[in-house]
């Protein structure tokens, strides 16, 4: 059986999109699209701790949003490392790697600085202890959803590739994504500035939608989509 195809458009934004990271310019292809999302990764602790010293910023905001942000950093590296993502292990050009770290992944380390530099001086709607328990959970609920997500993918295609229609998948078709989002939300929350919703938006439209819409047309090869898609949504049951 095969698949069915995308969209046009988000056919052609996520030809845009590999160029741009996987082979912009040519030439040799010294490193992994890993090696880059793994270096923003790890790097965030380090700078958010190093804006914090620059800023002389230690207010409770600063040091629970170094918590939140450096210490998914450090989640995602152990997942990383104990069931790495198959797609993530391409070899990519130098410019794809500069484009692929200063076109999305850098793009994170504004929300910190926004934060720990003073320019964004949130007021936030609910005191601020009320407001920082908020956003911890967003982010512990969706770093675990992502997790269990990407493990549950792992660990069965490796015995029984098809589709994945039980655990976390059972309602939802694209639980890593509901689980990443919950925790960049998590982030834009404490940050309370409009930019960093921009950027979330860009990138969920340009690059998470795209990347569903592809993942959905591969999937329909497999006997029993249909019905799969009937009874499922693609990330919150009853809403979307």
């Amino acid at each position: 059986m095969t698949g069915q195809r995308p969209p046009q458009w988000a056919h052609k934004l996520r030809q845009l999109t590999s160029w741009a990271v996987e082979d912009c310019l040519g030439g040799p292809r010294p490193w992994k699209l890993a090696w880059v999302i793994n270096f923003q990764k790890a790097g965030t602790l380090v700078f958010l701790g190093i804006l914090i010293a620059y800023y002389q910023n230690t207010t409770m905001a600063a040091w629970v949003y170094l918590a939140m942000h450096g210490g998914y950093g450090l989640v995602w590296l152990i997942k990383d490392l104990s069931f790495p993502d198959a797609g993530w292990q391409k070899k990519i050009t130098i410019a794809g790697g500069i484009n692929a770290f200063i076109g999305v992944l850098g793009w994170y380390w504004v929300f910190g600085w926004l934060l720990i530099s003073g320019y964004s001086d949130p007021s936030y709607p609910l005191p601020e202890p009320g407001w920082f328990a908020l956003c911890i959970v967003m982010c512990l609920t969706g770093s675990v959803i992502m997790i269990a997500a990407d493990a549950q993918k792992y660990y069965t295609l490796r015995h029984k590739p098809g589709l994945i229609t039980d655990g976390l998948h059972r309602y939802i078709r694209h639980p890593n994504y509901l689980g990443e989002m919950m925790i960049y939300t998590s982030f834009a929350l404490m940050v309370w500035h409009w930019l960093p919703f921009l950027i979330l938006a860009l990138v969920w439209l340009g690059v998470f939608a795209v990347n569903m819409m592809h993942k959905e047309a591969s999937l329909a090869r497999h006997p029993g989509w249909a019905e799969y898609r009937s009874r499922s949504w693609w990330l919150v049951p009853g809403v979307l």
